[in-house]
């Protein structure tokens, strides 16, 4: 009986995370974090046209807006934890799929 109930939990949050990634990737959210840092900004496009006609050395960093770094200790707690819970996470996967592999090429 809790064999049961452990499987529909995994089952249950496999599907939310599924869903949260699928969600996530048909709005577009991953492609318009990386557009927006291969965009430039109005201003920084007058700066790099205006440089080309004087003839400057062109350097694509000094246009490029600068990301502002959040990084605290936790935040970076956040990340080891989270780190650990994906090896975690991944080890388990496989070892789960190892084994229904073994069962079903078992029968």
């Amino acid at each position: 009986m809790k064999y049961t109930r452990i499987i529909q939990l995994t089952f249950g949050i496999l599907v939310i995370l599924f869903i949260g990634l699928y969600i996530s990737q048909m709005t577009g959210y991953y492609q318009y974090n990386e557009s927006r840092k291969a965009t430039l900004t109005q201003n920084a496009m007058e700066r790099f046209e205006q440089d080309i006609k004087e003839g400057k050395n062109i350097n694509p960093a000094n246009y490029l807006e600068k990301e502002t770094d959040y990084n605290n200790k936790l935040s970076s707690i956040g990340m080891k934890i989270s780190g650990l819970i994906e090896k975690g996470f991944n080890k388990a996967m496989n070892t789960l799929f190892e084994e229904l592999s073994r069962a079903i090429s078992n029968e």
